[in-house]
């Protein structure tokens, strides 16, 4: 089992856990509204679109409000079980590709919006997928960083990911830079470089 299948079990797990109307980071979702969103993008062609183009958006909300209508233990199971076996992300590889930090941020999404959250213990695997996919996601998400920008690891490991002056060192844990460079707050990471560099870049990273 890959990083995105364990992380899509133990995200399902949670949602039973705290769930329907537990809140999560995604601004303005519920834990209901964030399983919602999971079963557009793996279930309706028609309407996972409208999750990053404005324009399809009021389709994909009326979709997902439907969805979110269901009886809880419905959607649980319905991402537990997984796409349609024709679904391109049904591949392990693929799944991989396209799933490792979908699942794991929003399996972050969920734990970190609970009272008292802890991160978790370390994990060769799913730490080695996340700094991978913190580097990818990065070079996309702070292309309009206007400080240069760092990630690292507290073990040394280090990606220049955008260039620029007054550059900033963004140190922590790979499940953390991974969050950091989706914009969420919950994180545990510490910074280096010119304060004011530091402030600009920390308020770009509120807007993602």
């Amino acid at each position: 089992m890959g990083v995105a299948a364990e992380e899509r079990q133990a995200l399902c797990t949670l949602f039973e856990q705290v769930g329907p109307d537990a809140p999560t980071l995604c601004e303005g979702w519920a834990a209901r509204d964030l399983a919602a969103h999971l079963l557009v993008r793996e279930h309706r062609p028609d309407a996972a679109p409208g999750i990053l183009i404005p324009a399809l958006a009021k389709h994909t909300q009326r979709v997902q409000d439907s969805y979110a209508a269901r009886p809880w233990s419905e959607l649980v199971q319905k991402i537990r079980q997984g796409p349609a076996w024709y679904w391109p992300t049904s591949f392990g590889s693929l799944d991989e590709a396209a799933n490792t930090a979908e699942f794991l941020v929003h399996h972050e999404d969920v734990r970190r919006a609970q009272p008292d959250w802890e991160p978790r213990e370390p994990d060769a695997r799913r730490d080695a997928a996340a700094w991978r996919s913190a580097r990818q996601i990065a070079k996309v998400n702070l292309r309009k960083s206007p400080v240069g920008v760092t990630l690292r690891t507290p073990d040394g490991q280090e990606a220049a990911v955008k260039t620029g002056p007054d550059v900033v060192t963004v140190i922590g844990a790979p499940v953390d830079l991974l969050l950091f460079c989706f914009g969420r707050d919950a994180v545990r990471v510490s910074f280096e470089g010119p304060e004011t560099a530091v402030g600009r870049l920390k308020t770009l990273s509120r807007g993602f």
